[in-house]
């Protein structure tokens, strides 16, 4: 896998899932795993933060009327009710971790639902850098990140699912899709195994 012609997506790296205090941390059956993800994710981008890979970051804001949101269901129907990723609280603001590498993140906003690409400018930031592979990584793997992968393989691109740095409700929730799912239309691996491609450790 050619770091030039491949990008990394980014989901939900937000407040209401990776913060302590988080209000969608509990979504995850294992608060720990949360935490894993994120150490497995910082990692992955250290690791390739010298090389030409892109790395993109795609929050989900959404305005105090949830207006986005006209008939939620299921965890859509959750995040209003909480008040999740509404703009301006601290929610929906993009974990501080990610300061660490400045602008090597790239930052497409307009994410109102679970495809990153639906209502953002990802597909055309992809072709503008001549993307050949996706890499997805964060929170919930059965919906943002299975929406995701999905959407760029139907867009012609070469999909990977980092299965360490992401995370479903439960464990085994998370191992189905890595398993039985994401193989229709792509692969699930591990970060050290992406970057063990590209002859890079992680950091």
């Amino acid at each position: 896998m050619n770091p030039e012609t491949t990008a990394l997506i980014l989901v939900g790296y937000q407040n209401d899932y990776f913060a302590p205090d988080g209000i969608l941390r509990g979504v995850v059956e294992d608060p720990a795993t949360v935490d894993n993800v994120l150490n497995n994710t910082l990692g992955f981008i250290r690791a390739v933060a010298d090389t030409d890979l892109t790395v993109i970051s795609t929050p989900i804001v959404l305005a105090p009327d949830y207006r986005a949101m006209a008939s939620p269901v299921g965890i859509l129907n959750t995040m209003k009710e909480v008040g999740a990723f509404k703009e301006g609280s601290s929610g929906a603001e993009n974990i501080p971790e990610l300061d660490e590498f400045g602008d090597r993140i790239l930052f497409v906003t307009g994410k109102v639902g679970f495809n990153a690409f639906s209502n953002t400018s990802l597909g055309e930031v992809l072709t503008e850098r001549g993307i050949e592979n996706v890499l997805v990584a964060g929170m919930v793997t059965s919906l943002c990140i299975d929406s995701t992968g999905r959407a760029a393989y139907e867009r012609g691109y070469n999909v990977t699912i980092l299965s360490d740095c992401s995370s479903a409700r439960t464990a085994v929730e998370h191992e189905f899709f890595c398993e039985n799912v994401f193989p229709l239309y792509g692969q699930a691996m591990t970060s050290d195994e992406v970057l063990a491609g590209m002859a890079l450790a992680s950091v």
